[in-house]
C-alpha cells in the first residue's frame, strides 16, 4: 500500500470530523453550559458509566468546575486520561467489555451503593454511554456470573443486534431497564446520554441503566447529546467544505455485515456523489472457532472483494469508540488493491471471511485503523469515496477546523 495516496488522508479527515462532532467531552460541556446553571446549581455528585464516560466527565468538569464535589467513573481499562485521574474526589473503576466478568458485578454493586448513599444536599448527575451494559451489572436471582458470561458470549456470537441484545439484558438485571432510576425514589436528577442504539431510546442506552422507571416517581431530566446521525453529519459537512458532493441517507443501517458491504459498494459505485456516508451497526454471525476481527473489519474486507480493481473506489468502516469486536483496532480502510495485498501476504480473503479472521487479512494488506479511545461511542461509521488520485490531489486544502489525519 502506498501511504502517499491523498484519498486515504481525506477519508481519515472525514472520520476525524465525524468523531469531533460527537466527542463526549465537547458534547457534555456544551449541553451543561447551555443550561446556564438552571438545573445544577448546588454541589454535584456525578456518576459516569460507559466507554465515553471519561470524556463526558471531563466535559462536565469543564462546565461545572468545583461544583462537582464527588465523581464515580466506570469505564474500560486504559480509557481514563491522566487529566481525569488528577481530579480530586474522583473514584475510577475499570471494568470488562464486551463480555462482563466479576469486575462488572463489583462495579454494579458500587454504583448501586453510590446511588443509595447520595447525601440529601447534593444534586445527582449521570453520564451514560454505550458499553455500560457490560461494564456494570447487579444480577437478579437466581442468575449467576456464569449465566451472564455465557448469555453474552452466545448473543455476540449469534450476531444479535444491539437494541435487541440490550432488551434481553434487562431481564437479567436488578439495575437496568429503569430499575436504578427507581432507586432514586423520586429524587430529581440530571442524565446525559451518548447513544449507540437505534432510536436513541434512553430505555435501551446502556440497557436502560438510567432509563425511565415504571416502579415509582421518576424525576430524571434526560438529554441525548450525541448520536450516529450527528457523526454522519460531521463527515458530510467536512466533505462539502472540500467541495465534494455527498450522499448521506438518514436511516441507520443494521443487519449482516457481508450483505451491507454489498449494498454500500453498490451504492458507492452507482452514486453521482463523491462521498457516501452511512451510520449504524452491522452484525456478524461467528463460526464455532472464529479468528480475530470485528464487525467493521469484516464489513471492510467483504467490501474490498467488491471494489477490487476499481481504482477510484475506497471504503472506510470504523467503530466510533475506537474498538471493533475483541480487537484494539477500530476497523479498516480498503481500496481497489486491498485484496491483492492480502494475497501477497499469503492469505485468502474468502477463507478469512468464512473464518471471521478479517483482522489477519487486513493486517497483511496494511489496512487496519487504530484510533485508541476516542471519547465517544455512537455506533459505527462507513464512509465511501469515489475519486481518482488525481482528482483528490487537486482538492483545496482542508479548512483550519479540519480534523488532522491522526489515525492509521
Amino acid at each position: 500500500m502506498e501511504q502517499s495516496d491523498p484519498r486515504r488522508d481525506l477519508l481519515l479527515r472525514l472520520l476525524g470530523a465525524a468523531l469531533a462532532r460527537v466527542d463526549g467531552r465537547r458534547c457534555a460541556r456544551e449541553a451543561l453550559r447551555a443550561e446556564a446553571g438552571s438545573t445544577l446549581t448546588g454541589p454535584v455528585w456525578m456518576a459516569a458509566v460507559g466507554k465515553a464516560a471519561p470524556a463526558m466527565a471531563l466535559g462536565a468538569y469543564d462546565s461545572l468546575g468545583e461544583r462537582v464535589a464527588r465523581s464515580l467513573i466506570i469505564t474500560r481499562d486504559d480509557h481514563a486520561p491522566p487529566e481525569l485521574l488528577a481530579r480530586s474526589g474522583m473514584e475510577l473503576i475499570a471494568s470488562s467489555h464486551p463480555v462482563p466478568d466479576e469486575r462488572s458485578l463489583a462495579a454494579g454493586a458500587r454504583l448501586l451503593e453510590w446511588v443509595e448513599s447520595l447525601p440529601a444536599g447534593v444534586q445527582p448527575l449521570f453520564l451514560i454511554s454505550g458499553g455500560a451494559s457490560s461494564l456494570v451489572e447487579v444480577l437478579r436471582e437466581p442468575h449467576t456470573l456464569a449465566d451472564l458470561e455465557s448469555f453474552t458470549a452466545r448473543e455476540l456470537a449469534a450476531g444479535t443486534a444491539i437494541g435487541e441484545l440490550n432488551a434481553r439484558r434487562i431481564a437479567l438485571s436488578r439495575i437496568k431497564g429503569g430499575r436504578l432510576t427507581a432507586r432514586l425514589r423520586g429524587r430529581a436528577a440530571r442524565a446525559l446520554f451518548v447513544s449507540d442504539v437505534p432510536g436513541d431510546d434512553p430505555g435501551l442506552i446502556g440497557s436502560g441503566l438510567l432509563g425511565p422507571s415504571s416502579e415509582g416517581p421518576d424525576r430524571v431530566q434526560r438529554t441525548l447529546i450525541a448520536s450516529v446521525e450527528q457523526a454522519v453529519a460531521g463527515a458530510a459537512e467536512a466533505a462539502r467544505e472540500r467541495g465534494l458532493s455527498v450522499h448521506a441517507p438518514p436511516q441507520r443501517f443494521d443487519g449482516d455485515a457481508v450483505r451491507l458491504a454489498a449494498r454500500f459498494a453498490h451504492e458507492l459505485r452507482l452514486s453521482s456523489s463523491a462521498v457516501c456516508a452511512w451510520g449504524g451497526e452491522s452484525t456478524v454471525q461467528l463460526p464455532p472457532h472464529p479468528g480475530r476481527g470485528g464487525r467493521n473489519q469484516h464489513l471492510a474486507l467483504a467490501a474490498a472483494r467488491l471494489i477490487a480493481g476499481q481504482a477510484d473506489l475506497l471504503l472506510l468502516a470504523a467503530g466510533t469508540d475506537g474498538t471493533d469486536g475483541v480487537t484494539e483496532d477500530a476497523g479498516a480502510l480498503v481500496d481497489a488493491d486491498s485484496c491483492a495485498r492480502v494475497a501477497l501476504g499469503g492469505l485468502d480473503v474468502d477463507t478469512c471471511l468464512k473464518g471471521a479472521n478479517s483482522a489477519s487479512a487486513l493486517a497483511a494488506s496494511g489496512d487496519l485503523l487504530h484510533l485508541g479511545p476516542t471519547g465517544t461511542n455512537v455506533g459505527d461509521l462507513v464512509i465511501g469515496l469515489k475519486l481518482t488520485r488525481e482528482e483528490a490531489a487537486r482538492l483545496p486544502a482542508p479548512p483550519r477546523s479540519g480534523a488532522p489525519a491522526r489515525m492509521l
